[in-house]
């Protein structure tokens, strides 16, 4: 479709024969760029039905993708298609960058990383209901294994429960680590977090547990740092083996949520006076007829990566309700998706110029 518009395009394999795709129009001065970016995956299926068939019904679309993200995304391509057909000069360059893998583990955005993609100012097309998204927090889930000794249950003395250490282990979380957690505080955002997901240990009554799991999500505000996160575990794991010879504990990154080395689900945050922000409440005051809200995105996004490793100011901003994503009644208001389109078209107009 770029090519078609005579838009400067190409396609960038990253791996295992998916691609990112990254279009460009060119500004002729030296104005600021703008990067327009979203992820092209989605997550599977799951209990949808027809999730492959686009589908209207109250003012909505439903289909696999529409809110998260093919709907914000072909916003932000015919934004560009109405830039270029209009002939719009621009002194500085706009960049769209539809990548790969954001739904696992983010290879696309880490590979503009990589190949030194530069930009004053980024927009992640996650849906916000058209309010912009100034920040959220960092993630990582973590695998805790807790081993023990295996013996009948008629000899558990002779044993090593690793339930009983896993117990441990979360009443020590309790007493000293969730209430820092709930201490680090950001003015949007509020808290850290933390969530016991899954817990799983031992084979049957009459045998003491020899083995135990628990896998964790923890998220943290901006401003956190990431190794500070993995010490405090450590230093409880560290504590309790001093305490009880017995105790033993292995911390792992969980295979789901690993990245690729030197990268992790690093925090977002923008400088509030940043002025893609004003340019942003601005358009979307004149389009929408409605003055956006400064918020948090409740999730993760690529604008953690973008912002903590790129060194851009990013903000998510897109059409649609996160809170169908992922779901069987994924959805997007179309009464959304024309102004956005505009938005976008006219915030890179300004902020290029």
């Amino acid at each position: 479709i770029f090519e078609k518009e005579g838009i400067e395009s190409e396609v960038i394999h990253v791996r295992d024969g998916r691609c990112n795709v990254i279009g460009k129009i060119k500004g002729v001065g030296k104005g600021k760029t703008l990067l327009l970016t979203g992820h092209t995956d989605t997550v599977p299926p799951y209990d949808m039905e027809d999730p492959f068939e686009v589908k209207e019904r109250d003012g909505k679309l439903f289909g696999r993708g529409v809110v998260d993200m093919k709907g914000p995304l072909a916003c932000m391509i015919y934004a560009m298609i109405g830039i270029k057909r209009a002939n719009v000069k621009l002194e500085g360059d706009i960049i769209f960058a539809g990548v790969i893998d954001e739904e696992e583990k983010s290879l696309g955005t880490i590979d503009l990383l990589e190949r030194k993609i530069k930009a004053d100012a980024a927009i992640v097309g996650e849906p916000s209901n058209l309010d912009i998204c100034v920040a959220h927090r960092g993630l990582e889930w973590f695998e805790l294994s807790f081993h023990g000794k295996t013996v009948h249950g008629g000899k558990q003395k002779e044993g090593i429960n690793a339930i009983l250490k896993a117990s441990n282990f979360i009443q020590r979380v309790e007493e000293k680590l969730i209430p820092k957690i709930e201490k680090e505080t950001h003015p949007l955002i509020g808290t850290s977090s933390m969530n016991y997901g899954k817990i799983d240990g031992g084979t049957q009554p009459s045998t003491v547990a020899g083995d135990c799991s628990l896998q964790i999500d923890r998220r943290w505000v901006p401003g956190i740092k990431y190794s500070d996160v993995i010490k405090e575990y450590e230093d409880i794991i560290a504590e309790l083996a001093k305490e009880d010879k017995e105790f033993k504990c292995t911390l792992k990154v969980m295979d789901s949520s690993l990245m690729k080395d030197g990268y992790v689900h690093e925090a977002m945050e923008i400088d509030l006076d940043h002025p893609i922000i004003e340019n942003v409440i601005d358009k979307t005051q004149r389009v929408y007829g409605k003055k956006p809200e400064l918020t948090y995105f409740t999730a993760w996004s690529d604008g953690g990566l973008l912002s903590s490793y790129g060194e851009i100011p990013t903000i998510v901003f897109a059409p649609g309700d996160l809170e169908t994503a992922h779901s069987k009644d994924e959805q997007i208001e179309i009464n959304q998706i024309l102004p956005a389109t505009l938005i976008y078209a006219l915030i890179a107009i300004d902020f290029c110029n």
